[in-house]
């Protein structure tokens, strides 16, 4: 069940290395080349998988925030989040990284 009901937008400053480090979540890693956080979501198939990034694009208009979303070996996706206006990441991005982890 999501928690969004409605449209939030918030402005936020980039997090440093080690309040990154205390925010992220199960399943959740840095990844300093892309200076973001990211997870792999292995889903049941290919018309799964579809309907989970379906999902995720709805929790993302709500935040405004949208994520890179690839979808691979017909039935993972890779989430990658961070804040492109403040380049880096910010709390937006563990906003919506707890949203996508709440997805059935």
């Amino acid at each position: 069940m999501l928690l969004l009901k409605k449209k939030i937008i918030t402005h936020m400053a980039h997090l440093d290395y080690a309040e990154i480090m205390a925010h992220l979540q199960t399943g959740w890693t840095f990844n300093p080349e892309k200076n973001a956080i990211e997870k792999e979501y292995e889903r049941k198939d290919f018309l799964d998988s579809v309907a989970f990034i379906a999902k995720i694009a709805e929790c993302a208009e709500l935040l405004d925030h949208h994520p890179d979303i690839f979808l691979h070996d017909y039935k993972k996706v890779l989430i990658t989040l961070s804040t492109h206006d403040e380049d880096g990441i910010t709390e937006l991005d563990f906003v919506l990284a707890s949203q996508i982890d709440l997805i059935p």
